[in-house]
């Protein structure tokens, strides 16, 4: 038994309307998640050059013996103590999350410790962004035309970086971005067809435009 097991659909907080379909369903992936929330690749190299320089340090008193490679060692073992830890919170976060897009809104079932839900109706959003990485996943920021402004900490990590001022809800690390991101669009502008635009995310100025992949 785990903490979802009261959900009447999974990722949902209640039975849905009569009028109201899921359209799509999905989780991050852990590992993508890692790389770009936790920025262990980040880590990884920040603790490489820490033991290269340890090394050289060693290096440049003389080894005599594997004493003298202490602070190698320990500098690597911080490292991996530390990249363990931020992929075990991705993969927590990955776990517990789930997107949904129904035909009248997005709901986010996100938090490890403390789960909750929140509603985002498709008539409040925006634009739809889109960021792809290179084994095809990728986020969806949604910028919201509502005044009510979300908590940037209580949705990080599904929140777009460096919008505190005003937080976007992203939905990050989904597997095959394009098609989702197609969904998510089409849901949009069904609800409000003078109202929703798609655009390429700033964050990857080299993917194509959301637009496109809509019309394709």
């Amino acid at each position: 038994m785990t903490e979802h097991d009261h959900e009447p659909i999974p990722g949902l907080p209640g039975v849905l309307p009569k009028d109201e379909r899921i359209l799509w369903q999905g989780a991050p992936d852990w590992r993508m998640l890692a790389r770009t929330a936790y920025h262990t690749r980040i880590v990884t190299a920040y603790f490489v050059v820490l033991a290269g320089w340890s090394f050289g340090g060693a290096l440049g008193r003389g080894i005599d013996g594997i004493g003298d490679l202490s602070g190698v060692a320990l500098t690597a073992g911080f490292g991996l103590i530390a990249l363990g830890l931020l992929n075990g919170l991705a993969w927590s976060a990955a776990r517990t999350t789930l997107y949904t897009l129904t035909n009248r809104r997005i709901v986010f079932r996100i938090g490890i410790a403390f789960s909750k839900c929140i509603n985002l109706p498709l008539r409040l959003v925006d634009t739809v962004g889109l960021a792809v990485h290179a084994d095809g996943s990728g986020d969806l920021p949604l910028a919201l035309r509502s005044d009510r402004k979300l908590g940037f900490l209580a949705l990080w990590p599904h929140v777009r970086p460096w919008r505190v001022a005003t937080p976007e809800p992203m939905l990050r690390a989904v597997p095959d971005a394009r098609h989702v991101a197609a969904l998510v669009a089409r849901a949009c502008v069904s609800v409000n067809p003078n109202g929703a635009m798609a655009r390429p995310s700033a964050d990857a100025p080299r993917e194509k435009a959301l637009g496109q992949a809509v019309a394709a």
